[in-house]
């Protein structure tokens, strides 16, 4: 970028906020995911951005934005830089927008159970602030240490807690979003609407290419009077798949519901959160219904040592890996080989899309070390690894035998990613999956963004 913009971006933003040094140009031009996992698009690491840009307020995000509009230059919305899927990658090089200063709690409302928030608010501090007033939020990654409010909210994620409270989408009472041509939109915080569309769901899971998200008003819930930690043990996955769609069936919504598969044990891990007698109540009921399945109560330890590490993998990627340079994150992976696969299917089909997924898998030389559902029966996961990572080719063979089960999803009704967004890593199988509806897509971007600048290259765009 020649120096003339670099000095009207000066202006802006102020010289501190304004970044062209090699070194940081790398490590903002990456997330936590590797050239290892990105089957197929390994091209997509190539570039660098040309420049950060860290505005301080919504005035300097609509400013810097308009002014890419007028150049033509790529504009990469970032948050925490933690995503799993490349969905911050330069991959037409441009500027990178960082909204982290943007970080300030503007309101606490207890009687309207919400929490109005600038864009950059990493989800621990959100959870601090809360816990003042005795309110907690409802969405719970793996990634509270390091997450921004609106990073969560533009992949859609789904955290912990997401039987009871749904994905973070679910949780957006409303939005401030300053489109590609530097426009300022605000949403308001009502609980529906019967205006026309709900443009809050443009922006929610779009992973910035319809704007970048620069305020959020969150839907906040009350910490619990009671909780309860329980596990059931099961002698199969299906028996624990049929025990988790029956408590669907009836209305009971744990906090936290997880079945995994795993070293040749099946257990359903499970959290009750809310008023006293309906705690008691679901759990009583949840604990008959896997009795009715084969299930046997193998008591709270095993949920309450999940619980308590839950984001220790982020924390440990705080410590080693944030805001450092691309080599180093990339470094931490190197020698691993698996993919985590998460994809939403029709109740009736995700038993009979796992048996036909491990007859692709194996004839791709891959093999499945973990099933697990999250959050609702629908919302199928597989951790894949090579069968034998000591031969050539074994990692084209494991990406191809990704693609083809990714597929496969499709093809039987349902979607190739539920929790953390398609990025770079699955862009190529979007219009794959959308069909004609990838038109309509394609019509609304060129409607918001003429000149194409926002986070082009994902998102099927």
């Amino acid at each position: 970028m020649d120096s003339s913009k670099i000095e009207v971006l000066t202006r802006v933003v102020g010289a501190d906020n304004v970044l062209i040094e090699s070194y940081d140009l790398d490590r903002y031009s990456a997330d936590a995911l590797s050239p290892w996992r990105a089957f197929g698009a390994e091209s997509a690491f190539e570039k660098l951005a040309e420049v950060v840009v860290r505005p301080g307020s919504v005035r300097e995000v609509s400013e810097v934005v308009g002014l890419a509009n007028e150049w033509r230059i790529p504009v990469i919305p970032y948050g925490g830089g933690t995503g799993v899927m490349g969905g911050v990658l330069p991959v037409e090089g441009g500027m990178v927008v960082d909204v982290k200063r943007l970080n300030r709690i503007l309101s606490i409302s207890p009687q309207d159970m919400t929490a109005r928030v600038e864009a950059g608010v990493v989800l621990e501090d959100l959870y601090d602030a809360l816990a003042e007033h005795g309110l907690m939020p409802g969405h719970d990654p793996y990634s509270v240490p390091i997450a921004t409010v609106a990073g969560t909210i533009s992949t859609n994620g789904v955290g912990y807690r997401a039987s009871a409270f749904g994905p973070m989408g679910e949780q957006v009472a409303a939005l401030e979003v300053v489109t590609p041509t530097g426009q300022v939109i605000s949403t308001r915080a009502v609980p529906k609407n019967s205006t026309g569309p709900d443009l809050n769901r443009l922006f929610i899971g779009s992973e910035g290419v319809f704007g970048i998200i620069t305020k959020a008003t969150v839907k906040v819930f009350r910490k619990p009077e009671a909780e309860v930690f329980a596990a059931a043990g099961f002698d199969s996955f299906d028996d624990g798949f049929g025990a988790v769609g029956e408590m669907m069936a009836l209305g009971i919504r744990p906090t936290l519901l997880d079945l995994t598969e795993e070293d040749g044990q099946v257990k359903l891990y499970l959290l009750f959160e809310g008023f006293r007698e309906g705690v008691a109540a679901n759990h009583l009921r949840t604990m008959q219904v896997c009795k009715e399945f084969g299930g046997k109560d193998i008591g709270p330890e095993p949920t309450l040592d999940y619980w308590e590490y839950r984001h220790e993998s982020a924390e440990n990627f705080k410590r080693t890996a944030l805001d450092k340079p691309r080599e180093v994150r990339w470094n931490r992976q190197r020698g691993r080989s698996f993919d985590y696969l998460h994809l939403a299917l029709p109740i009736s089909q995700v038993l009979e899309y796992r048996r036909r997924s491990e007859t692709i898998l194996a004839e791709h030389g891959a093999r499945v070390v973990e099933y697990a559902l999250w959050s609702r029966p629908e919302l199928f996961s597989m951790m894949v690894v090579p069968s034998r990572s000591n031969d050539a080719g074994y990692r084209d063979r494991l990406g191809e035998g990704v693609a083809r089960v990714l597929e496969l999803a499709q093809d039987m009704g349902g979607i190739m990613e539920y929790c953390h967004g398609t990025g770079v890593k699955l862009n190529h199988l979007l219009a794959r999956e959308r069909g004609t509806s990838q038109d309509v897509i394609q019509s609304i971007k060129r409607a918001l963004d003429p000149a194409n600048i926002m986070n082009p290259g994902k998102l099927g765009l």
